[in-house]
């Protein structure tokens, strides 16, 4: 008995020393979590249950310099559905409305959507996909929907807001907006995109649910400030126009691409672009930014800049008579030949100009410079031509003068075939910003395409008039190719698109392009200014391999869209006091009379407004008594009450233009 309690207190004493060591360990671990590794469990603590949020700033919007949006920052909601949190009296009693509402707005018929949604239920599908891309009043519409009103735990309802950018205009002068996403940074939005962004602020919140967090306090750790707003030069007026002229040409012509570019002559300010390219479907959209990026031979529009250099150096002078012989030259075996055939036989230098002969500006380059040809590359480079612009824009093409000193590259040709604008190669805005130096009076001024940077109201940076060449050349030189740009439109190769009423100067180009194929294609160009005798504006418009079929020409491709500019802002703006009607009014009393006589034979049949005018269309509408709501800008695409039917005055009426 002895020897059992014996063994009974020593496995009670070893039981007691366990647990004395224990309760040290315990104790010793206590110290060491308070003590020696409390900051790092802290840390971990406060990382699992404290957070910091980004608070993400508002973007900036850019707008157009009358003030209309070009890109801004919207919501977007998508829509999911738990199909199975929903009760079963809530279920049936509201699906068949729910679904009806959704057809309504989706498009789709209501059976459509009560199958789909039945399925999900049955099948236990907690995020059923209803639909995306909703804008914010659709989607507080929707939220009102019968079952989705019972909200997110009794009705099932989804949402998932994200912020897009949009551009309100549509694909107008897109590819100059730019963007700054996944894609890279590109046009205003990726040159200004530090100013448009922000800066994200921070806010402490604290765990209290499975995904849920509260903040900490009432104010954020760092606030976030919101994106400045970028004003640029572009004017909508002149954009939409721009944008039509352009793409009505390209559609005739069947052309690959083209851009036009229009800039105010005085301060360098960009009031509209447009880059248009062809999809396989034979549409077009903004692809790239040809006026910017896309360095190519200018063909006849260089003949400017090769005169101006010979009526500096006083090698010749407009008077001078030059032989075209019957319109073909060669050097070293290679033919130099006029469009004309038979050539234009002995004519002045300046109506070597006009005409646009290739021999006459041939024969007055070479015969004066071939001796010494870097004296004309001297005479480009005292007017900055071959040099880049400098846009903050990203991607400017390099503008490309062979050098006489580089025998890898210079020969024989060089000299003639740069005098007609072959081996030499610009972009567009390059041309264009020296011949707005001539309308300009000499004075080169820089593209701009933004104006100012503005916080809210407040003007943040304005940019002004940068000038990159005080005076390119003489006035008398000037002046005397100022009169035969204008001689172009009124008796030269652009005189197709001369009219007494406004003036108009320029020159027409059409150059040779992948003729070392088996098919040579064209670029049509023309670039110029107006009014003629007080430029306000300079234009180029420039058309890639329209369909020879049709036409390639400079002056039947690409001058029309420049004339169709130019007399859109006369209209708009016109140049003189007053005008003389009395030639114009049997057309405008035919056209008032067509539009009155439509007015009232459709009067009790909704009329066929499609490729009418977009005010014209709303006008005739609402006069109708229809209300209108329109969405884009141009002429009518679409309409959504079909023509023909029953008038229903009072009756909302959708369209959509082009």
């Amino acid at each position: 008995m002895a020897v059992e309690k014996k063994q009974i207190l020593n496995k009670l004493y070893l039981l007691t020393g366990f647990l004395f060591l224990f309760a040290i360990a315990i104790v010793y671990k206590l110290i060491e979590i308070e003590h020696i590794d409390g900051d790092m469990y802290r840390v971990q603590a406060e990382e699992g249950t404290v957070k910091t949020f980004e608070i993400a700033a508002n973007r900036g919007s850019v707008y157009t310099s009358d003030g209309s949006l070009l890109a801004t920052s919207v919501s977007r909601f998508d829509v999911r559905m738990d199909a199975v949190t929903i009760s079963d009296d809530a279920f049936e009693a509201g699906i068949k409305d729910l679904s009806q509402a959704l057809s309504e707005m989706l498009g789709k018929s209501a059976g459509y959507y009560e199958n789909k949604i039945r399925k999900a239920r049955v099948n236990k599908n907690r995020y059923l996909f209803i639909t995306k891309n909703l804008s914010y009043n659709d989607y507080q519409r929707l939220r009102k929907f019968p079952i989705f009103k019972l909200g997110t735990y009794r009705g099932g309802l989804i949402i998932e807001q994200r912020t897009v950018r949009e551009h309100p205009i549509g694909k107008i002068a897109e590819r100059a907006v730019g963007y700054d996403d996944y894609r890279g940074r590109v046009g205003i939005e990726g040159s200004f995109y530090e100013f448009l962004r922000g800066k994200k602020g921070k806010r402490l919140k604290q765990k209290i649910a499975k995904g849920q967090w509260k903040p900490l306090n009432d104010n954020n750790e760092i606030e976030p400030i919101d994106g400045k707003d970028i004003i640029t030069t572009i004017d909508l007026k002149i954009q939409d126009v721009a944008h039509h002229a352009l793409l009505a040409q390209l559609e005739k012509f069947e052309a690959d691409h083209g851009s036009v570019v229009v800039m105010e002559t005085k301060t360098g300010e960009i009031k509209a672009i447009s880059n248009l390219g062809r999809t396989s479907e034979g549409t077009y959209f903004e692809q790239r930014n040809y006026a910017i990026y896309e360095s190519h031979e200018p063909g006849s529009t260089f003949k400017l800049m090769g005169m101006v250099v010979a009526l500096e150096d006083k090698v010749i002078d407009t008077a001078d008579i030059i032989d075209t012989e019957k319109g073909v030259i060669r050097f070293h075996g290679k033919p130099v030949r006029d469009s004309h055939h038979g050539g234009y036989g002995k004519i002045s230098a300046a109506r070597v100009f006009e005409l646009s002969s290739n021999v006459g500006i041939v024969k007055i380059i070479d015969e004066h410079y071939k001796d010494n040809p870097q004296k004309f590359i001297d005479g480009l480079n005292r007017m900055k031509v071959g040099e880049k612009i400098g846009l903050p824009i990203k991607g400017e093409g390099q503008p490309k003068i062979p050098d006489p000193k580089n025998k890898d590259t210079w020969n024989g040709l060089s000299l003639p075939w740069m005098a007609y604008g072959y081996g030499v190669s610009f972009t567009p805005l390059q041309t264009l910003t020296f011949y707005n130096a001539i309308a300009n009076n000499g004075e080169m001024v820089k593209p701009r395409f933004v104006k100012e940077i503005r916080a809210q109201s407040n003007v943040v940076t304005r940019f002004e008039k940068e000038v990159m060449h005080p005076q390119i050349c003489s006035q008398e030189t000037i002046d005397k190719v100022k009169e035969m740009m204008l001689n172009v439109v009124k008796r030269g190769t652009a005189e197709n698109i001369y009219d007494k009423n406004f003036s108009m100067a320029g020159k027409t180009g059409t150059c040779q392009t992948e003729y070392w194929t088996d098919e040579t294609k064209y670029i049509s160009s023309f670039v110029g200014y107006f009014p003629a005798d007080e430029p306000k504006y300079s234009c180029i418009v420039v058309v890639h391999k329209p369909n020879k079929k049709t036409g390639y020409y400079g002056n039947i491709v690409a001058a029309p869209v420049f004339e169709r500019i130019a007399r859109k802002i006369y209209t708009d703006t016109p140049v003189i006091e007053e005008v003389n009607f009395a030639d114009h009014l049997p057309e405008v009393e035919k056209e008032y009379k067509g539009y009155y006589t439509m007015a009232n034979e459709v009067y009790s049949k909704v009329p066929d407004v499609r490729n009418m005018p977009g005010m014209d269309a709303i006008s005739l509408l609402e006069n109708m008594g229809f209300k209108v709501n329109s969405k884009g800008i141009g002429k009518v695409k679409t309409q959504s009450i079909k023509a023909g039917s029953d008038l229903k005055k009072g009756e909302l009426i959708k369209l959509d233009l082009s």
